[in-house]
């Protein structure tokens, strides 16, 4: 099996089946027999736009706090750039916050590993 990620990103609650829809859309599925998988849990974010962003929520050099989901789901190393992109393309803010971070599916790990 080639390498994974988990990807992480907070996203607007109106704008969850949507961005999940496009990732399921433009990936393989990692595992066998399902696809969609996801998890994602409530979370409240906050930032400061500055002088010169477009803020999808808040105004100018004012703290925003507003409710998100925070969603993650595991994808092959092949398809990072597709699900980034799909995410990219359906988020509304500005700057979405996505984090990839390389993991190793247990189905990788041998008894020597100690599982």
């Amino acid at each position: 099996m080639t390498g994974c990620f988990k990807i992480a990103v907070n996203v607007p609650p109106d704008f969850l089946e949507d961005v999940m829809d496009a990732v399921t859309a433009s990936i393989e599925p990692l595992y066998p027999g399902y696809d969609r998988c996801f998890c994602h849990w409530p979370v409240t974010g906050t930032w400061r736009p500055l002088e010169g962003s477009n803020p999808f929520d808040g105004r100018i050099g004012e703290i925003c706090v507003a409710e998100e989901i925070r969603l993650e789901f595991a994808v092959k190393e092949g398809d990072l750039r597709n699900a980034v992109g799909a995410i990219r393309r359906i988020h509304p803010y500005e700057e979405p916050a996505i984090d990839v971070i390389p993991m190793i599916p247990w189905k990788n790990l041998s008894p020597s590993d100690g599982i």
